[in-house]
């Protein structure tokens, strides 16, 4: 996984993961998408800032279920404006958090204050399961360019090197995951 650099063999797999025309949003261009950096003081991780650069910006057919949200929207779950979201302080967690099970993983912060940053600092929102279930691109921070899934119960990277699915990590993987019609968490 390259958050740097696109990959083409990745670029070729996620514009044909999209090829059909949905009616989801347009490539927003290159213009666009360094005037959304400038905004946030992010750069996006490779490949999503080429796809939403180059081939969509969002899709009603997916990935995740309820479709793949524009680059500066939110899911219609949200339940706020986003407001307080900002993308340029680092994603806090570097492994999965359940909130009801584990301890805060960082000693001496008020958990609350940190489910509230991992809802808000540090991703993208690319769409919801349905209840809550946001997927979520890191832009800055550690996983800089991993996928967590984000609920109501709990924070879980994707990828294999994570325990919970076979699949690469990174929206490339992500994207080929859902393409190829597989179970999110697959790994046994």
């Amino acid at each position: 996984m390259n958050i740097d650099q696109a990959d083409p063999a990745e670029l070729a797999a996620l514009r044909a993961a999209f090829a059909v025309d949905d009616g989801g949003g347009p490539a927003l261009g290159w213009e666009a998408v360094r005037a959304f950096e400038a905004e946030h003081g992010v750069v996006l991780p490779e490949p999503y800032r080429t796809f939403v650069a180059e081939v969509s910006d969002g899709s009603f057919q997916g990935p995740p279920e309820y479709g793949l949200v524009g680059l500066a929207e939110l899911p219609s779950d949200w339940g706020d404006d986003g407001r307080r979201r900002d993308l340029a302080k680092p994603f806090p967690l570097t492994r999965q958090w359940l909130w009801e099970e584990e301890d805060v993983p960082y000693e001496d912060q008020d958990p609350e204050a940190v489910v509230e940053q991992v809802l808000n600092h540090g991703s993208v929102v690319l769409g919801t399961d349905g209840c809550a279930m946001n997927w979520h691109l890191v832009v800055t921070g550690p996983h800089r360019g991993q996928i967590w899934q984000v609920t109501e119960a709990g924070a879980v990277p994707f990828g294999a090197e994570f325990g919970h699915t076979t699949s690469a990590p990174g929206f490339a993987g992500w994207v080929a995951h859902w393409a190829a019609g597989r179970e999110w968490f697959d790994a046994a």
